[in-house]
């Protein structure tokens, strides 16, 4: 069987101290991304179980398999839920949802959750999109802004280097980061473009992890820009799937002189934790 080099490894968990039974408010959120989808279960505002799985051809089936795993052997079913807020590029294949949420509340309000209050700003780092979000202190988005060129330096396109480079997308950030220096960045205008460059600088000489090096800074770079354009405070927190990538949050943290907040949770469920968070608020408002 070929090996999948581009695929984050998938990850399920429900909660086993917590008796649902006994919960006053059960809420849920579902984030269907291009190429992910992550629901996270919620009981009295605590997580109680959590899935993020990589889609299939059918969102809709994907959207319910997240569901079903996030709430896993602990007897509840979907009905037992009391309001789903679905949220995403194809939230509306979450068709058990009471309602539907734009992402950037969705990931401002996870992240509050995820990072603490302290959270001024929040970049999402997504599979097609860099979204840059700045809020209030008092939990509302003041301006947020996103990147402007097709799917330029997301996720997408390093999903397609690591399988162009046969290097586990898990292992790519700290390759590039195994340089003695940054070599100069590929073509920032196009993912396309930026591919055949790196890989043409494997035919050059350059040792794998200098061309990772040259990939990422090159990302890097095009999501500091994005981020420079919202003046930016010094707590800032990264959720999306492209958080966890160490060769682009560490290149972002040097140019900008600071470093990230962490979290236990992971940054790609964010827009999941602040979609179930939301619907608790749904329900205290009805």
């Amino acid at each position: 069987m070929t090996q999948e080099y581009w695929k984050w490894p998938e990850s399920n968990w429900t909660a086993t101290d917590i008796d649902w039974k006994k919960a006053k408010t059960i809420t849920a959120g579902v984030d269907i991304g291009s190429n992910s989808s992550q629901a996270v279960v919620m009981c009295d505002n605590q997580p109680f179980g959590y899935a993020s799985l990589h889609n299939g051809p059918d969102y809709r089936a994907s959207a319910q398999t997240a569901m079903e795993q996030a709430l896993g052997k602990s007897g509840m079913k979907i009905k037992d839920v009391k309001y789903i807020v679905g949220t995403g590029w194809g939230s509306r294949n979450v068709t058990f949802a009471e309602k539907t949420i734009d992402e950037i509340s969705c990931h401002a309000k996870g992240a509050r959750f995820m990072y603490g209050p302290a959270v001024r700003t929040v970049v999402d780092l997504g599979a097609q999109t860099c979204k840059v979000i700045r809020l209030y202190s008092w939990d509302k988005v003041r301006d947020f802004q996103m990147n402007d060129k097709c799917a330029d330096g997301m996720g997408r396109s390093i999903e397609v280097m690591a399988d162009l480079m046969q290097v586990p997308i898990k292992e790519m950030g700290e390759k590039s980061l195994a340089v003695e220096k940054d070599p100069e960045p590929v073509s920032t205008t196009c993912y396309a473009f930026a591919n055949t460059e790196a890989i043409g600088l494997l035919r050059e000489g350059y040792s794998e992890n200098q061309v990772l090096a040259a990939y990422l800074f090159a990302i890097a770079w095009r999501i500091h820009s994005t981020i420079g354009r919202i003046q930016p405070e010094k707590e800032i927190a990264f959720t999306g799937g492209l958080a966890k990538n160490p060769g682009i949050v560490k290149r972002i943290e040097k140019a900008m002189g600071m470093t990230a907040l962490t979290s236990e949770y992971d940054p790609q469920l964010a827009g999941a934790i602040g979609a179930a968070l939301l619907a608790e608020a749904m329900v205290e408002k009805a």
